[in-house]
């Protein structure tokens, strides 16, 4: 089932299948801003990430001693979600525990995702609460994807992105499988700018830690359109297309991320995990600002 939210500026549509954001048009001039879901190149839109980000060594995991499987990106994109709030700018949904999640993340959790439209912004929470009677652990992750070009007769490397701050950053790398090795790369120094290119993507994505900038924007030189997204409250930044000449580009602020090459699987012990404690709940949000 679809739904929509709107205001004068924008129209949002969304899918109870993931609680997943399938739109962003412009009111002005009906552009499209989400990337619409392409089957030849990638078939998301906006999933959510949740219990893990990237993926687990041969998708397993432990708790308490029991291997659990999960695909990349965990289960939240995978289910149907129940709508418990909705206004003419506003729709929350809401993912729960049951039988058939537990044999596979073995927690007793509830995920809210709520959508609020202010004006020309976007502001998308996730909540996560612990209904168990022990300590859970999760990782929790956005990964829209946005129209790269935006318009007919441009390309991929007509864009660039834009940090609000200038950055000294490191590339934490991935190997062949997707996995991290225990060294960074230098990226950039002293610089706000990435120019984009799809080789930037031939080793997959681009996944920075330690940013001092609260705010990414994609912009091109050829117009004023762009889109800005404000990640303060995640502590890891994923960038990633792929590089077969998708017309898209995802934006994706993390709690967690994939595996190390050597991790030896105990979810309790996996760095960048949320520990939840019983009865509490682990709120996070981003926006994004349509231009």
């Amino acid at each position: 089932m679809s739904y929509v939210i709107e205001n004068d500026k924008l129209k949002l549509s969304f899918r109870a299948l993931g609680g997943e954001m399938t739109s962003i048009r412009s009111k002005k001039d009906g552009l499209e801003y989400l990337w619409k879901g392409d089957e030849a190149y990638w078939k998301y839109h906006s999933p959510v990430l949740f219990p893990i980000v990237g993926k687990v060594l041969n998708n397993e995991y432990r708790v308490d001693g029991n291997t659990y499987v999960l695909p990349q990106h965990g289960l939240a994109r995978l289910h149907e979600y129940e709508v418990i709030k909705e206004t003419p700018a506003s729709i929350s949904f809401r993912l729960r525990y049951n039988e058939e999640l537990l044999k596979v993340y073995p927690f007793r959790f509830s995920l809210t995702i709520s959508y609020t439209l202010q004006e020309d912004t976007i502001k998308v929470q996730y909540s996560v609460h612990n209904e168990d009677y022990k300590t859970i652990y999760f990782s929790v992750g956005a990964h829209p994807a946005f129209m790269c070009p935006l318009f007919e007769g441009e390309s991929f490397n007509d864009y660039y992105l834009e940090f609000n701050e200038k950055e000294d950053l490191n590339l934490m790398k991935l190997n062949e499988q997707g996995f991290f090795i225990r060294e960074k790369e230098e990226f950039m120094k002293n610089s706000n700018t990435i120019p984009l290119s799809l080789d930037l993507f031939k080793s997959d994505a681009l996944v920075f830690s330690e940013l001092k900038s609260s705010t990414i924007a994609i912009k091109t030189k050829k117009h004023d359109r762009s889109i800005t997204m404000n990640f303060s409250q995640f502590p890891f930044l994923g960038i990633w297309t792929k590089n077969t000449g998708a017309p898209f580009l995802c934006l994706e602020p993390w709690h967690g991320h994939a595996d190390y090459e050597d991790f030896n699987g105990d979810i309790s012990k996996k760095p960048g995990m949320v520990s939840l404690t019983t009865g509490q709940t682990f709120s996070c949000s981003y926006d994004v600002t349509i231009s």
